[in-house]
């Protein structure tokens, strides 16, 4: 069979920034084709225009798909499933769909839509990520611009309830497994960081929180988390069951486009030895990921006295592995690490931490 194409849901408020989010994302694929589907309100699709107008190599016009008929968790049936069969079937299938909520869009009714019969077996929720607003939340506000919200609700003609948007927030953050904390430059480092743990806090376990600015989240952060979260919709708990909302995105945070949104994460190799303890070293590895807020790590490793490769994915504190395939002839016997994290990461210290596991392994 196939493997699933994965799907990365983004929600957030309005003018939190996930329209500059995507179009970062995009302007930094290397090559990966993402289709995307774009909940958008009204006549004008303002973010769709953008998305398809930004000039990014690869993103052609028929890779950007508008649903405007109303809030995305409302027309599951009607115009969400019909889409994304559409992208999946198509004879050059996307390597990744993304999905960009409306700003009052319920996620869980949209990750609920994954089981159905038409299409669980071909496509599967890669992770949810939900963009806030940094200064707004911090100011208990969760948009900064409230009277944009509601007249966004009032432009819905199918809109039949209001949520509170702190039950609409919760319901955000209860569904992500990536919460960004966009516009972090405006708080400033302790503000955001301060803001940063809080969230984090509150979210479940395993939760990442990251800060952002200019929604600049490096891809390889982003994309391939591997959550399926339609297989794990109990932990995402409703706070509001009714899902009638609207709006439309958020193409106006930040005016100008940031070209360095690589440089808030790092990333570096990390050259090691054999194993003899594979669950040792899941152990170190999970020590490692703790200890510094690690967002990824990946890569394999030669385990003593056996022929085939272990492949290690980490994702925060969630670590899956495998054996993928025997060593080639000639080829050293050696492990490898690749470790992701925001600016900053204490590269010495991590390294040292890895090769010390290694040792005792």
């Amino acid at each position: 069979m196939a493997a699933k194409i994965p799907a990365t849901v983004v929600t957030g408020f309005l003018g939190a920034g996930k329209t500059t989010l995507i179009r970062h994302m995009l302007a930094n694929a290397g090559g990966k084709r993402i289709a995307l589907i774009i909940n958008e309100f009204g006549d004008l699709g303002v973010d769709g225009e953008i998305l398809k107008g930004c000039g990014i190599e690869g993103c052609a016009d028929d890779d950007v798909v508008e649903l405007s008929n109303g809030c995305i968790c409302c027309t599951v049936a009607e115009d969400f499933i019909p889409t994304l069969k559409k992208l999946i079937e198509r004879e050059n299938a996307p390597d990744h769909i993304v999905i960009e909520t409306s700003g009052l869009a319920l996620p869980q009714p949209l990750v609920r839509a994954f089981n159905w019969p038409d299409i669980r077996t071909r496509v599967t929720v890669d992770g949810v990520v939900t963009v806030v607003d940094g200064p707004a939340v911090e100011a208990g506000q969760f948009a900064a611009d409230i009277a944009a919200v509601d007249a966004q609700r009032a432009a819905d003609d199918g809109l039949d309830h209001e949520t509170p948007l702190s039950e609409l927030f919760e319901d955000q953050m209860a569904c992500a497994d990536m919460v960004v904390v966009n516009k972090s430059d405006l708080l400033g480092e302790a503000r955001a960081e301060a803001l940063a743990a809080k969230l984090r806090d509150a979210a479940r376990d395993g939760v990442q929180v990251i800060q952002a600015s200019h929604g600049a989240v490096d891809p390889r952060v982003l994309l391939g988390l591997g959550i399926g979260a339609e297989d794990d919709l109990a932990a995402r708990h409703e706070v509001h069951h009714h899902h009638h909302h609207d709006d439309e995105e958020d193409d106006h945070d930040h005016d100008h486009h940031h070209e360095h949104g690589h440089d808030a994460f790092e990333s570096f190799v990390v050259d090691l030895p054999e194993i003899a303890d594979p669950a040792g070293f899941v152990a170190g590895v999970e020590a490692a990921i703790r200890a510094h807020g690690l967002l990824r790590v990946k890569g394999f490793a030669a385990v003593q006295g056996k022929p085939m490769r272990l492949v290690l994915q980490a994702v925060g504190p969630r670590i899956d592995t495998h054996y993928d395939r025997p060593f080639a002839t000639g080829e050293a016997r050696a492990s490898r690490l690749v470790v992701i994290g925001q600016a900053g990461l204490d590269q010495p210290a991590i390294a040292a931490a890895l090769q010390g596991m290694f040792e005792a392994a």
